[in-house]
């Protein structure tokens, strides 16, 4: 059984065939959740309860506005498509969807409704932004190794949101529920992190006044994010090395030996590969943890996102200190030409410094710092910038960031089955997605 509390958590399923529905509710109450036939009224209530909407089978117009409206009535919850043809009108959006396009199943729809809710936790607090394909991507590895216990290697610039990753991957994985322990190697000096690391006994050295838990243990049963690895030094890899093989650890100045159960998630910016050619890095460390690799990109490689990373630390601000800020196409225009060598970092404390010292109001080119609007449209690392990505007046000019974002997903496309002479297979592996998934895209924009 799912839940304990005297109120159950319940799913708002929408199938249009009624037998189905019985199946899918029978399922659902057998998993102790209270099933919801929302497609009953026209005008649902708010379900402060739901924690997801199944979607089955509802195939044509009629039905897909029906999981339209349903969608947008209840915007923060997460949907799981059973149906593989079933099109639904949001995949291109922030919207979290999981196709299944299997047949329904206590343990799989178990699964699934415990990854929602815990993507409804981490929505609550902060979340991976972005609908670039680099961030659909990291997204995606992320859902598939949260479930896993594996160790993940995250690489990439600082600033890019390493640690913001590893809470998802925590927050999404069966360890949810216990402790996580972030350590940042590079700014402890290598003499105290196995202290740090591994706890101490009382007397163990000078200063040592009582016994001190380490992070290991403290992160028992969660997860323990080694950030910066690549600063620790050869001494503490081989410690390291050895607690990872024999899930054991000794506190500094102990005479046994511990057991933990941790997983892994280790970050860094440098070049861990390079850095075992030069001996900086243990070879046989680097493979021990590189099980899993995501990489970050840089945020002037993903210049599509800015709308959306704006849009999510404006209303951050606004509902921080009750800020309410906007930015005109001149501002916007000048951040595109932007190198972001801070990455996401640099644009969070501009919209931090934006806000302090304009609480309200439009922000102009003038209102920015001078080095905003200097243009340096060379991406760290040689890669040029491509201001295109973002159609700045595109964007002022739209109703709403959703319409500008569809405008966006339909030129894509086009461009795609315009390169792929009309093949839709292959435009899909073009725009790396699923063919089944461009075709409910595509049947979407033709009923439109």
């Amino acid at each position: 059984m799912q839940q304990a509390s005297a109120t159950k958590s319940s799913v708002l399923v929408l199938e249009s065939s009624a037998e189905r529905a019985a199946q899918y509710s029978s399922c659902l109450r057998y998993l102790d959740y209270k099933p919801v036939l929302p497609s009953e009224d026209p005008s649902p209530a708010k379900n402060d309860s739901a924690v997801a909407i199944l979607v089955g089978k509802m195939r044509g117009a009629e039905n897909r506005a029906i999981v339209e409206r349903l969608a947008s009535h209840y915007s923060d919850l997460p949907i799981i498509v059973i149906d593989k043809k079933t099109a639904i009108g949001v995949e291109a959006s922030e919207r979290q969807v999981w196709r299944t396009g299997k047949r329904i199943h206590k343990t799989l729809i178990a699964r699934l409704l415990r990854q929602a809710q815990r993507y409804q936790g981490i929505e609550r607090r902060r979340r991976i932004v972005g609908n670039s394909n680099a961030i659909r991507r990291v997204k995606e590895l992320i859902e598939i190794v949260a479930e896993f216990q594996t160790n993940v290697l995250i690489a990439g610039d600082s600033g890019t949101g390493k640690e913001l990753v590893a809470r998802t991957i925590h927050g999404l994985s069966d360890r949810s529920d216990k402790p996580f322990v972030p350590i940042n190697c590079g700014a402890i000096p290598s003499e105290l992190l196995e202290s740090e690391l591994f706890g101490h006994e009382k007397g163990a050295f000078t200063g040592a006044i009582s016994t001190r838990k380490g992070r290991f243990e403290l992160a028992e049963g969660g997860t323990l994010f080694l950030d910066e690895i690549g600063d620790m030094s050869l001494t503490m890899q081989v410690k390291l090395l050895r607690v990872l093989q024999e899930r054991q650890f000794e506190p500094v100045g102990a005479s046994a030996s511990k057991e933990c159960d941790v997983r892994i998630i280790a970050a860094t910016h440098r070049d861990l590969p390079e850095a075992v050619a030069k001996g900086e890095f243990r070879a046989d460390l680097y493979y021990r943890l590189n099980v899993f690799p995501i990489e970050m990109p840089a945020l002037c490689k993903r210049l599509s996102d800015i709308p959306l990373l704006l849009e999510e630390l404006l209303e951050r601000q606004g509902e921080e200190n009750g800020s309410k800020l906007r930015l005109s196409a001149e501002a916007l225009s000048a951040l595109a030409n932007y190198s972001w060598p801070g990455n996401v970092r640099e644009l969070h404390n501009l919209v931090e410094r934006l806000a302090i010292m304009y609480p309200s109001g439009e922000i102009g080119l003038s209102q920015l710092p001078e080095k905003f609007r200097t243009i340096s449209n060379s991406c760290v690392g040689g890669a040029e910038l491509d201001v295109d990505q973002v159609d700045v007046q595109a964007l002022m000019r739209s109703k709403t960031l959703k319409s500008y974002l569809q405008e966006l997903e339909s030129g894509l496309i086009e461009d795609a089955l315009t390169q792929s002479n009309g093949v839709t297979a292959k435009a899909a592996r073009m725009l790396n997605l699923q063919r089944t998934t461009l075709d409910a895209i595509l049947s979407a924009i033709t009923e439109d």
